[in-house]
């Protein structure tokens, strides 16, 4: 008789992290940090957005003048009108419906048909905020915010930070896991000049918990390494497959951030220690490139995930195909991947650690324990088969180049920016 196949145990739902609304147990660790949720460039002086993140809704404004922005509650507290469909006036944001005024800190300080009668007593709740390497981070939880985390190394150097991100319509910890995932290059990416076989055979693959979150590590046969760091909840930070002539391996930052629980966005950004003419050569190459991409990855992967077409016939001079691979891979698991469908196995030591983290700390959470404070030391960075360069000279400056703030520049195509800002500025219930 056949032994009986073993079935991976499902994940306890109290201590699951594919739910992260307000109240829910993963959504409450997530707020404990600050997160990336919209672009600077995207927000003018004197102009609100909507914003959901985490299934909640919020109201985010630039100051007229200050330039200063802000991130509120959704709702006047008055009838509830969305406080995004008001204006700016100064710091201060005025509600459309009947014009109560809340200033900077929240704080209502005009009710004209009151006549300001009851000012003192109403507020709306205001959220930490800080605009950095041309994103902006938000802390959303309780009581005061941790340090902000500082990335020095992208900060001032001779060359370019390139800021990214792209909506997936998928739960948040399944591109979270797939960075974690080493041995899917050679199959999802195995188009890719830098990816090759056997690069994420299970037995040469280590992930071992580190002071920030996860040191993810694979070993070629020549002894040579690839070192990836994960920093908890939701951060990798990695040397990116080459895709610039100029560049090779690129060190990056990402973070994955939900909208709601099928739904999230990716924010990236990608450090370039370039100058002169090889730096205006990418500037140029990328400027062309996001032009050339009109086809949303997120529609063309609809297409092939319900056959209508195959991913062979896709132009790859129209499409982000590194986004339309993964797209394909992870919302194939499903808008919410089932835990207990999977076998997992040696190569996904990478899954395997990083849910074990998640687990304990939302554990000690739940139960009122002590969370772990994670701390990024310098010396955990990436690595890619004993390159040395990372953080060093940039490319063309003919000598020392001065050091001094990088220049930012937003390389995403224009289609995805149409996506994701939709998809941002969509509270739930407003169609």
């Amino acid at each position: 008789m056949s032994e009986p196949v073993a079935k991976a145990r499902p994940e306890p739902k109290e201590f699951g992290y594919t739910e992260t609304g307000p109240g829910t147990l993963a959504g409450r660790y997530l707020r404990q940090f600050w997160q990336p949720v919209f672009h600077a460039v995207d927000l003018a002086p004197g102009r609100t957005a909507p914003l959901r993140i985490m299934g909640e809704d919020f109201t985010l404004y630039r100051g007229e003048t200050s330039g200063t922005i802000f991130l509120t509650e959704a709702a006047c507290p008055h009838r509830a009108a969305r406080l995004a469909a008001g204006w700016v006036e100064g710091d201060a944001i005025r509600c459309f419906y009947h014009g109560w005024k809340f200033g900077a800190d929240g704080q209502c300080i005009e009710q004209p048909p009151e006549e300001s009668s009851f000012c003192a007593k109403v507020a709306i709740r205001s959220y930490p905020v800080r605009q950095y390497l041309g994103l902006v981070f938000a802390y959303l939880g309780e009581g005061e915010p941790p340090e902000f985390p500082l990335y020095p190394q992208f900060e001032r150097f001779a060359g370019l930070v390139e800021v990214d991100s792209y909506f997936r319509p998928c739960n948040y910890f399944q591109n979270l896991e797939n960075a974690l995932d080493m041995s899917h290059v050679a199959f999802v990416h195995r188009d890719n000049m830098a990816s090759f076989a056997r690069i994420g055979l299970g037995r040469q693959l280590q992930a071992a918990e580190s002071e920030w979150g996860a040191t993810y590590t694979f070993t070629r046969d020549d002894g040579k390494t690839r070192v990836q760091q994960f920093g908890m909840p939701n951060i990798f930070y990695m040397t990116a497959l080459p895709n610039d002539p100029d560049i090779g391996w690129q060190e990056s930052l990402f973070w994955w951030v939900p909208i709601d629980d099928d739904r999230h966005m990716q924010f990236s950004i990608h450090r370039v220690p370039a100058t002169g003419q090889a730096a205006q050569r990418i500037r140029d190459r990328r400027q062309q490139r996001r032009a050339r991409i009109d086809l949303a990855h997120q529609e063309v992967c609809r297409q092939v995930l319900t056959g209508k077409i195959a991913l062979r016939d896709v132009d790859p001079e129209r499409v982000d195909m590194v986004r339309l691979q993964d797209d394909i891979a992870q919302i194939g698991q499903g808008r919410i991947a089932k835990p207990e469908r999977e076998r997992l196995g040696r190569a996904d030591i990478g899954v395997v650690t990083l849910r074990r983290l998640w687990r304990r700390e939302l554990g000690e959470l739940a139960s009122g324990g002590a969370l772990k404070r994670w701390v990024r030391r310098p010396e955990l960075v990436p690595e890619a088969w004993g390159l040395t360069g990372f953080g060093g000279r940039a490319i063309g400056d003919g000598g020392a180049a001065a050091v001094s703030a990088a220049e930012i520049i937003d390389v995403r195509p224009h289609v995805e920016m149409e996506i994701q800002l939709a998809e941002l500025r969509n509270p739930r219930g407003i169609e």
